[in-house]
């Protein structure tokens, strides 16, 4: 397995046509070593969909300035865990998992994320995790209630679709909720279509290795 640095200087060249919004590496089933390159080429952004690999292989890269996302589903039993790795968590999608995040903030010194998203089901799709559209708005308000610091809304849109009115209406939700808050859309196969609906961070991952 190697680095596609060719794409990867192509996406980067789009991105400067977009000065609000960064790439997010995914970095999920790929091991440490190909990490350690990505860092020492500059990169500091990176995504994990699990808890326990991205513990296994982020723990010991003892480097200050990564910003490590959890882009995967969290279950409640690992909360604790998540927060203790990742600089923010982009799956928040129940109450649930609110209450848990609230309740090992308060009582954990532990803690290392800062910022969360609210994970948004936009295509509703019964096999997707996510919030629904309509509870969306619900959901913000209480983890802002419970002291969680909203910093943007995430989505994956239906792959059998095109992704323009998915992103369109990510943009229009966001509005309706916060017009502060950052959108989280766009992978390797739709991700110059995100940027072109505003999108603040593009998660890119199987484009760019080989």
């Amino acid at each position: 397995m190697d680095i596609n640095y060719l794409e990867l200087e192509r996406i980067s060249a789009n991105l400067k046509k977009y000065p609000n919004a960064s790439l997010l590496l995914v970095t999920k089933n790929r091991p440490q070593n190909i990490i350690k390159s990505l860092i020492d080429n500059g990169y500091t952004l990176f995504g994990e969909n699990r808890v326990q690999e991205a513990i296994e292989k982020f723990s010991e890269l003892k480097i200050n300035n990564l910003d490590l996302h959890l882009i995967g589903p969290l279950q409640t039993n690992k909360v604790k865990l998540a927060l203790s790795i990742f600089d923010t968590i982009q799956s928040v999608d129940r109450q649930k998992l609110v209450k848990e995040i609230s309740k090992q903030i308060n009582s954990n010194n532990k803690v290392k994320t800062k910022n969360f998203f609210i994970q948004v089901n936009i295509g509703e799709e019964s096999q997707k995790a996510g919030i629904s559209i309509n509870e969306t708005i619900d959901l913000y308000k209480y983890a802002v209630s419970e002291n969680l610091k909203i910093s943007g809304l995430m989505c994956i849109p239906p792959l059998d679709k095109s992704p323009d009115n998915y992103f369109k209406k990510m943009i229009e939700l966001r509005d309706f909720i916060n017009p502060k808050l950052m959108l989280s859309m766009g992978m390797s196969n739709d991700y110059e279509v995100a940027l072109s609906f505003q999108s603040d961070l593009i998660r890119v991952g199987s484009r760019i290795f080989k």
